[in-house]
């Protein structure tokens, strides 16, 4: 009598994952989850862009895979409308009065239905306190590095 091992769950649409990843660009990682405990996510749930999770279908539970994705695909090209003027009087009613806003700090602000957030990295501040954020994700318009281990998959 012959046993054969159970294939290893592979990632279909909607599987809930447990795996280290990085994410990075020509500047550097962006996110890198190796040095540190492993992330869960749902696919399809927008936790990771379409194109990225595109890479995952079909990888089996233990594979650590590197993929290069190009410029633009994986979180679309950086869009000129998404850097707005946020006034002072209300990044005062969102946020800390008190709060020194500078170049390069990134800054969560709550959805419309007050469910979830998003971020903007700060652009500039001018004298009258207004900020300038790029709501753009800081990949956008940049070839992507994505590096994954996939841990577990349900």
């Amino acid at each position: 009598m012959t046993t054969t091992a159970a294939a290893l769950p592979t990632v279909q649409p909607g599987s809930f994952l447990t795996l280290h990843y990085r994410l990075a660009g020509p500047a550097g990682d962006v996110i890198n989850t190796f040095a540190d405990k492993p992330a869960t996510l749902s696919l399809g749930t927008g936790e990771l862009s379409p194109a990225v999770e595109q890479r995952l279908l079909g990888l089996a539970e233990g594979t650590r895979t590197t993929f290069e994705l190009p410029a633009g695909e994986a979180f679309g090209e950086r869009n000129p409308d998404m850097q707005q003027w946020v006034a002072r009087k209300l990044m005062n009613e969102l946020g800390d009065p008190d709060e020194k806003y500078n170049v390069g700090d990134v800054v969560q602000f709550p959805t419309p239905d007050g469910l979830g957030s998003y971020a903007g990295a700060v652009m500039q501040v001018r004298e009258d306190g207004a900020v300038l954020f790029d709501f753009n994700h800081p990949l956008a318009g940049q070839p992507v590095t994505f590096e994954v281990q996939l841990i577990g998959i349900l």
